[in-house]
């Protein structure tokens, strides 16, 4: 199979590479099968930002803190007021606190797993994994950069700069999956230079570092560059052999594109930007990274990622276990740091705040997305550790109703109190905005129809569509469950402990709804433990 037989990265090299290795003839192309038809909804954004936090962002010290918790559970930060009376963040949240009014905070984000990397690819994705699949699953850029295509010079899919790797060892997740290698994002990094994020060594300054995936070789300019593509052009002419497979078509059409358009290099020079506008972001990574993810969209890019978690030079910056071999402050110090929530919070808000200035928010959908939250109470290190039950994200833009908190968690931060969110869901809602059917049939590389995405349903809310995937409402005089769920992996710790009310898990998700045998009459006291989804799957109903 000739599918993976270069990358863009390689195709981006042509300007160094000989006229031998650049120019393939067509007629041993593979021709890519058809495309499957999609059914677009009506889409309320153009474009995505999804700002990806891969390491397990805390919960508790960002958008849900709870002040009338014990210290060993809300920690040290002070809890503030936002824009929105009655919605509370953590201090070192001011900026994004004063831009609710564009947000929607989802506070009951929760899957079943505590593990980094099946985690990770499920919120790629939007689709459950087993460790076996975490590279075979295509991202949810690339199924958008599939069905949209490219888009003013620029590839569907851009990470920016696409070269975390988590591990050890190192893996790779920002991949096309069963579509293809072509539809893996355009990393603005290039090719990492150190994979290890343990290493502790700083990289390239921010304006070089997002030109190294562009860079041709010395003596190479736009003349020969139009040269070599109009020679290859006649190579296959002269062969009389049409048919080329949509994976190097692709490939070679993305390469030349963005090595020969100006427009591609101005929008990645950070350089020409007004320094007041860097100030504002923050001259840090996450903020040049975020000022550069508006300059791509500006400049009519359809799908960039902010790809922001293991730093060689910081770590596992998010991962705040506070090991000893981590060598981290307490994790209430920590977010205070510039590279943490602090500088975060700076940059996420001057985003938003920057779009909606330029007119651009209306019909951008920014996404702020991590694969987990933390443990409720802090440990005896001083950190907190992976915590898969809840977590919180937020929306804004492209059609986001704003001024708006979906779903909760109970007084320790540890389960939802109502409708809980999965990154099926989350995924479900961005296909929605940006105008993508997720009952679409898609073929993988051997002609199999796959669905875009199997699992999960629009988050009621966000996009101000009444009825989209919400949950059944207790009926009248319904009893609740008071069988508090035990966490994965949990050894009747905290989670065992925390007597509650918990909602039956027929009514915090619809597919579970679907396949409760419990649903639609009272709860029984004891259809928490067979059916929750954070023990095992539902006993199917008519067995």
């Amino acid at each position: 199979m000739w599918d993976g037989l270069l990358s863009r990265r390689d195709c981006l090299r042509v300007g160094g590479l000989g006229i031998a290795g650049a120019l393939l003839p067509a007629g041993i192309r593979r021709t890519a099968a058809e495309p499957g038809q999609a059914r677009r909804p009506v889409a309320t954004a153009r474009s995505v930002i999804l700002l990806s936090m891969m390491g397990g962002v805390t919960h508790l010290e960002s958008f849900d803190p709870k002040p009338d918790a014990p210290e060993e559970i809300r920690g040290t930060l002070r809890a503030m007021q936002t824009s929105l009376p009655g919605v509370l963040f953590a201090e070192v949240m001011p900026h994004l606190a004063q831009q609710l009014r564009h947000l929607a905070i989802v506070r009951s984000y929760s899957h079943d797993s505590n593990d980094h990397l099946i985690s990770q690819a499920h919120m790629l994705s939007g689709r459950r994994v087993t460790m076996a699949q975490i590279s075979t699953e295509p991202n949810v850029g690339s199924i958008v950069s599939r069905l949209h295509g490219p888009r003013a010079g620029f590839p569907g899919y851009i990470a920016v700069p696409g070269t975390t790797r988590p591990g050890p060892p190192p893996y790779n997740l920002f991949v096309g999956g069963w579509l293809g290698p072509q539809y893996a994002p355009f990393s603005t990094g290039g090719a990492p230079r150190n994979e290890d994020f343990t290493a502790h060594v700083a990289e390239a300054a921010e304006e070089d570092f997002h030109q190294q995936a562009v860079q041709v070789a010395p003596g190479v300019d736009d003349q020969r560059l139009h040269q070599r593509e109009e020679l290859l052009r006649r190579f296959d002419e002269a062969y009389g052999i049409g048919g080329r497979s949509e994976v190097l078509d692709r490939q070679y059409r993305d390469a030349f594109n963005m090595l020969a358009s100006p427009a591609v290099r101005t929008a990645l020079d950070l350089r020409r930007e007004h320094f007041q506008v860097r100030q504002r972001y923050g001259l840090t990574k996450i903020g040049e990274r975020c000022l550069l993810a508006r300059r791509l969209v500006e400049a009519g890019a359809p799908f960039v990622m902010v790809d922001y978690g293991y730093d060689p030079e910081y770590g596992n910056l998010w991962d705040n276990h506070r090991a000893p071999v981590q060598n981290q402050p307490h994790i209430c110090d920590m977010a205070k740091l510039p590279y943490h929530l602090a500088g975060t919070d700076r940059a996420c808000a001057a985003l938003v705040e920057d779009l909606h200035e330029r007119g651009l928010l209306d019909e951008t959908l920014v996404l702020f997305l991590t694969e987990f939250g933390r443990t409720p109470r802090i440990n005896r290190e001083g950190g907190r550790d992976h915590w898969g039950t809840a977590g919180s994200i937020f929306f804004a833009g492209g059609g986001t109703r704003g001024g708006q908190v979906i779903g909760g968690t109970d007084r320790h931060g540890a389960f939802a109190s109502g409708p809980a969110y999965s990154p099926g869901d989350v995924a479900a809602t961005l296909y929605r905005a940006i105008g993508i059917d997720g009952e679409t049939i898609l073929y993988d590389r051997q002609n199999r129809p796959l669905p875009v995405l199997p699992q999960g349903e629009a988050i009621s809310g966000v996009l101000g569509e009444d009825n989209v995937g919400e949950p059944a409402a207790r009926a009248k005089g319904e009893p609740e469950c008071h069988n508090p769920p035990l966490a994965l992996g949990s050894r009747r710790g905290l989670a065992s402990r925390v007597r509650r009310p918990v909602i039956c898990a027929a009514r915090i998700s619809p597919r579970f709804r679907r396949g409760c045998r419990w649903a639609g009459s009272p709860c029984r006291r004891r259809c928490v433990r067979p059916c929750h989804f954070l023990r095992r799957k539902p006993r199917p109903s008519g067995r």
